[in-house]
């Protein structure tokens, strides 16, 4: 039986809120206390959740009794605020990227095996269903010899976004542009896939090899944002595979994600949530159902043009994912090794921009 787990939020803005709401979807978690900023933040948080509210994370962890803690503060800020968690022996789920750096990604993975406690990253994308069916057809050897598998995210952001004082669009706490930040989930689903055909790689490897790329800023001032806000990767995969990344937050007004994944035997294409490929060599009578099951457009807006105008619900499984482990002295199947995997990606693409040669994954 599932213990009921106490939970704190460090980071408790746009997207912690997100996470008291999964929270709250759980039966077997609840929302103890979180770290904010605003009394914005501190009347929903106590309001609608009924949780205490501090302005300083290490109070928090101090005078409350936790088992997990969620961060969702700025990328840049989630070494810091882990550590303080893992330190004091909570378990912790960390908001993507888990940082934005590997080597600072190698803290926490080593400091959270030293304290005995468990490391997670939440990528929503691994468990929306048609993503899913994806990477089981990849896993199953479906698609036959892997040709090609794409990920696109053509999204648009404002000026407002990157406004000053705003951490949106820093190397210091983004530590990227488009691709670290809106992209990093088509990163990551795509080497994820790779892997399912990829079944005697290594775990700690990275399906991508190689990338070669370039970055520009094409729809806000120099002097707005200091990262790319548009992106676009070749890579090659260590079975021989081709891959492509389109990643953008400069084409207006915004347009739904799209992963496609095809080869010898089969293609399937994604658009948000709706599967708008699905043929294979040899069908099985499965294909059919599985057609009209995501054969919907996608009701919402996919964080195409709005943040926030995404399904928190995947949020939802992930967690539940994460307490899952957690009851079976599991390591959670986004753990640190894992989580690492898309920011090493994206490492290696943005020294290929800067040094306009090809770059090998580490």
């Amino acid at each position: 039986m599932s213990k009921n787990y106490r939970v704190g939020i460090i980071g408790y803005g746009a997207i912690g809120y997100l996470h008291a709401r999964a929270i709250a979807d759980l039966d077997n978690a609840h929302l103890v206390a979180a770290f904010g900023m605003g009394e914005k933040a501190r009347e929903s948080c106590t309001g609608e959740f009924g949780a205490a509210f501090y302005e300083d994370y290490e109070q928090l962890l101090e005078k409350e009794d936790l088992d997990v803690v969620t961060v969702a503060t700025p990328s840049g800020a989630h070494l810091e605020t882990a550590l303080a968690a893992i330190g004091r022996g909570r378990h912790v789920l960390c908001e993507k990227p888990l940082e934005i750096r590997t080597e600072r990604i190698d803290q926490l993975i080593a400091a959270a095996a030293e304290a005995g406690v468990m490391l997670g990253g939440i990528f929503p994308q691994r468990f929306n269903p048609v993503v899913q069916a994806v990477q089981s057809a990849a896993a199953a050897g479906r698609f036959g010899e892997l040709a090609t598998i794409s990920s696109y995210v053509p999204w648009w952001r404002d000026d407002a976004y990157y406004a000053p004082g705003r951490w949106q669009g820093t190397l210091a706490m983004d530590g990227g542009g488009a691709l670290m930040n809106q992209s990093i989930h088509g990163v990551d689903a795509l080497q994820w896939i790779a892997q399912g055909v990829m079944p005697d790689l290594p775990r700690d490897a990275n399906p991508v090899e190689q990338v070669f790329a370039y970055t520009a800023k094409r729809a806000h001032a120099e002097d707005l944002i200091e990262v790319e806000d548009t992106c676009v990767v070749v890579a090659r995969l260590r079975n021989g595979a081709l891959g492509q990344i389109l990643a953008t937050t400069s084409l207006y007004p915004g347009s739904l994600k799209r992963l496609q994944v095809g080869g010898r035997d089969g293609t399937a294409e994604v658009l948000e949530d709706e599967l708008v490929t699905w043929q294979f060599r040899d069908e099985s009578p499965e294909d059919e159902a599985t057609r009209g099951r995501f054969s919907g457009a996608t009701s919402h807006g996919g964080g195409a043009a709005d943040p926030m105008a995404i399904d928190y619900g995947l949020h939802t499984k992930n967690i539940a994912a994460f307490l899952g482990a957690l009851d079976r002295g599991e390591q959670p199947e986004i753990d640190g090794v894992e989580a690492r995997k898309a920011v090493a990606i994206i490492e290696a693409v943005y020294e290929s921009a800067a040094s306009g040669r090809a770059v090998d994954v580490q």
